[in-house]
């Protein structure tokens, strides 16, 4: 590669781009690399002209630290490896085995939106499109994808031990468990890659993703507990013959990921690096806020939408109905929200502590809430169209806080009404034990401290990062990102306090609470909007 952008390579014949395709790249000092192989003589040929080489005190700290991490890290791994030396309970074995394969799901999923192959920009700018081998190329970030998906499944089979127990032979019990987690996220992954490449393998992916949905919902009813009971005291050749079979299905994955490397769409590549590397500035710059925003532009950018007359309501109503419409587009997003509201239920039948619990349905509300808020968002973040538009901005707001509302409230109602039935069908938890089917009513009272909460969350600023940092003996804490993180939720906690203490208290009567929560949440919401600026 000549200093002014050229390609050059011996005696092949050149096209109007000035790429030659003959058998070498000639950098501008005379170095040359083979086109279409030796890939690892370019990189250290970057390297070398891009910054120091590490030197062996550089090599000697790293080596130094992983050891240390390893020392500090062991001893508490071990401790759970073998407090994990007891049978599983056959009664949270079904929801504990549909959170595994949920979480599975979220790993594909979250695979499928990143791309899940990418390259740093400047590799996705030259490289990419130059004639190296794709494979090659590509290399390095499928490495990366192995690490990453070995990493989720070691978390992924400590979970199976959990759920299924040792009974017997701890050590090949947990190295099974291990090796089954590993070879699922990794044969997850594979199956994600080779879903970039080809429309035929994305069909696999959504399957399988479908697949695992259906396992948890089937787990959860308790119909596969007499299949559980038997896979935790499966004996050891039925063991080893499982996890072969696993390693092996994910070994023909991996391998075939591997043959299509070269075959992924260069625009596919060029679009999931771009994002990437729109998340990375946003996660290097500690604004957390720009990823949902870089989320949102990606899902409607390339979407036509129709044009529907808009409704004769109220102004303040009318700039409203925008949150509206555009949630009611995505069917999908409520489908998800509706089947979530679940979830701390399939907690209370794994066994979750009750603080757990009631921050599951108490986060999980606000978090629903704040999918009404992109309104607010941008009216936040560009106040001066907002005030072109002639509306008060405390109509404004008290307009678009209906929306969160009632997402919250019918979300937190739900759940606690699921809460309230598992408690009912002997889920090992205590939260439920008094208040009857009076639960429920938490979630509407609620409803107005939930939307205050998301719509502060939604016109917070961007990280202050000139704020003091907090020296630890941890290590340095940065308090922008914290006060950033608890501008909304502070408030949600401060209007949801009677709920949080009746779930804390389990006290016999739930009137007293239930009316502090309805006042409350009123007076938390009329504060917010009579202090909106």
């Amino acid at each position: 590669m000549t200093k002014g952008g050229g390609w050059t390579g011996g005696d092949g014949p050149t096209d109007g781009d000035g790429m030659t395709g003959g058998d070498g790249v000639t950098g501008g000092d005379g170095v040359t690399v083979a086109i279409g192989g030796d890939v690892r003589t370019l990189r250290a040929y970057v390297r070398s002209r891009s910054r120091t080489p590490a030197s062996l005190m550089d090599r000697y700290v790293s080596a130094f630290c992983l050891l240390m991490l390893i020392a500090v890290a062991g001893r508490p791994v071990s401790g759970v490896l073998t407090s994990l030396a007891v049978p599983g309970e056959p009664a949270r074995m079904g929801a504990g085995v549909a959170l595994l394969a949920l979480a599975l799901a979220g790993f594909l999923a979250a695979a499928r939106a990143a791309g899940p192959v990418l390259l740093p920009g400047a590799d996705a700018s030259w490289l990419l499109l130059s004639p190296l081998n794709r494979r090659h190329v590509l290399a390095r970030s499928a490495r990366l994808l192995l690490g990453i998906a070995a990493v989720a499944g070691l978390l992924l089979g400590i979970g199976l031990l959990a759920v299924l127990g040792a009974p017997d032979q701890l050590v090949w019990r947990v190295l099974g468990a291990l090796v089954v987690g590993v070879a699922a996220a990794v044969g997850g992954m594979a199956l994600a890659v080779l879903g970039q490449a080809s429309e035929s393998w994305r069909v696999w992916l959504t399957g399988g993703t479908a697949l695992l949905l259906a396992l948890a919902v089937v787990a959860v009813t308790g119909r596969l507990r007499a299949v559980l009971a038997v896979a935790a005291s499966a004996p050891l050749p039925a063991l080893t013959a499982a996890v072969s079979g696993a390693a092996v299905l994910s070994g023909l994955l991996v391998r075939q990921a591997w043959a299509t490397l070269d075959r992924i769409p260069t625009r596919t590549l060029v679009t999931s690096s771009t994002r990437a590397g729109h998340v990375a500035s946003a996660a290097m710059s500690l604004d957390p806020g720009a990823l949902t925003w870089i989320a949102e532009d990606n899902h409607w950018r390339a979407r036509k939408l129709a044009s529907r007359r808009w409704p004769s309501l109220p102004a303040p109503f009318a700039l409203a109905w925008q949150d509206w419409r555009r949630l009611a587009r995505r069917p999908g997003r409520l489908a998800a929200v509706a089947g979530s509201a679940a979830l701390p239920a399939v907690l209370a039948q794994a066994g979750g502590p009750p603080v757990v619990l009631g921050l599951a349905v108490l986060g999980g509300a606000l978090a629903v809430a704040s999918l009404g808020t992109s309104g607010a968002r941008r009216d936040a973040d560009n106040p001066a169209l907002a005030r072109l538009i002639g509306v008060g901005r405390r109509q404004a707001l008290a307009a678009r806080a209906a929306l969160p509302a009632l997402l919250a409230g019918t979300w937190a109602a739900v759940a606690l009404a699921a809460l309230t039935l598992s408690f009912e069908a002997g889920a090992p938890t205590d939260l439920m034990a008094s208040g009857g089917a009076a639960w429920w009513w938490f979630g509407p009272l609620a409803a107005p401290a939930l939307a205050a909460g998301a719509l502060r969350m939604a016109r917070r600023p961007p990280v202050d990062h000139s704020m003091p940092v907090i020296d630890t003996p941890g290590g340095a804490v940065p308090t922008g990102p914290l006060f950033w993180a608890a501008t909304g939720p502070d408030l949600a906690l401060l209007g949801c306090l009677p709920t949080a203490a009746a779930l804390a208290s389990q006290p016999a009567a739930l009137a007293p609470f239930l009316v502090a929560q309805g006042v409350l949440s009123v007076l938390v919401l009329l504060g917010f909007l009579m202090r909106a600026k």
